[in-house]
């Protein structure tokens, strides 16, 4: 399959090409970026053709697959202008602004030739599949409580390549956007989509428009409660996720890595799941299997979608100071 990667930032650099090189089925061939030095300092090493031009990137026969890794406001226009080429597209998250962004997407997905994927690669990992089983075994009894939590420092100046993340027509939100719909999106494929969300969403500390910090309890359709906490105006560090029954709970704390802290009871179990050096690497394969065999990807627009809704319901809590049914 060969691949155009659109954009040239961190992601694609430490992670997206590196995922596509390491896959047999693979090869890179063209990088686009409206910073022509910074494309090519992607595709040199793998002979890549360098584009500043998205439609001309796309109108090259050679390419086959885009991934997208561009800010989130360049997310929809530029699926659906891959879609319409032809092309099949994988997208980083979350897939719109809001969640009439991202229909835009599901729209043009589901009558184009190729296939459409979004990069929630979290899906992917051991840990997770390991609480898949736990719910589907039935481990942890009845689920009472997921409590979600994340915070760090993020204040970039406005001439920091990342700034676009605190400015909300580019970046649809804050840490709840950044961070929050990676969670959002296990939380939905594990137990559905959550039936009511109260929310605060403020900004405590910093000057840019962006929340900075964002709390919220959520119902899901189990029963269960969810309690979440968002922020990036702490110089300390945490990210963490739980789920606790009736008869065990399992922890990751922290979320992407160390161990698995599965609770039967009184006694504890440290287990050890680690994930894929690359994190891309599983999404990736994952994408290239499901066009090589006809099927969806593991994270379809559709599924995109929830995310961008139940984001859009938390923000619409805040405004309105009520419940919201997503």
């Amino acid at each position: 399959m060969n691949w155009l990667v659109v954009g040239a930032g961190d992601i694609a650099k430490k992670r997206v090409i590196p995922a596509i090189l390491s896959d047999k089925r693979c090869r890179v061939a063209a990088v686009c970026d409206l910073v022509e030095a910074r494309a090519a300092e992607l595709a040199t090493p793998s002979g890549a053709r360098v584009f500043t031009d998205l439609a001309a990137a796309l109108a090259d026969p050679a390419v086959e697959a885009v991934y997208l890794s561009t800010p989130v406001f360049l997310h929809a226009p530029q699926a659906v202008e891959a879609l319409r080429a032809g092309k099949h597209v994988l997208v980083e998250k979350p897939l719109g602004l809001n969640a009439a962004d991202a229909q835009r997407v599901v729209d043009a997905a589901a009558g184009a030739r190729g296939r459409c994927g979004v990069a929630y690669f979290r899906r992917f990992t051991p840990r997770y599949l390991h609480l898949r089983e736990l719910l589907a075994a039935e481990t942890l009894g009845q689920v009472l409580l997921v409590r979600m939590c994340y915070f760090s420092w993020f204040n970039p100046d406005r001439d920091d390549p990342k700034y676009w993340r605190v400015v909300p027509e580019r970046s649809g939100g804050g840490p709840l956007s950044d961070m929050g719909t990676h969670m959002f999106d296990l939380l939905i494929d594990a137990f559905g989509m959550p039936t009511a969300v109260q929310a605060r969403v403020e900004r405590l500390t910093h000057l840019y428009t962006v929340e900075d910090s964002a709390v919220m309890t959520m119902k899901l359709p189990c029963g269960a409660q969810v309690d979440a906490s968002f922020h990036w105006n702490s110089k300390t560090w945490s990210h963490e996720f739980e789920v606790v029954g009736t008869e065990a709970k399992v922890k990751w704390h922290p979320y992407d890595a160390g161990p698995v802290l599965l609770t039967v009871g009184r006694e504890t179990k440290s287990l050890d799941l680690p994930g894929a050096a690359n994190v891309h690497a599983p999404l990736i394969a994952d994408f290239v299997t499901a066009v090589e065999s006809g099927r969806p990807p593991a994270i379809t627009p559709e599924q995109a979608l929830l995310t961008n809704r139940l984001l859009d319901a938390i923000y619409e809590s805040a405004w309105k100071k009520t419940v919201i049914v997503p």
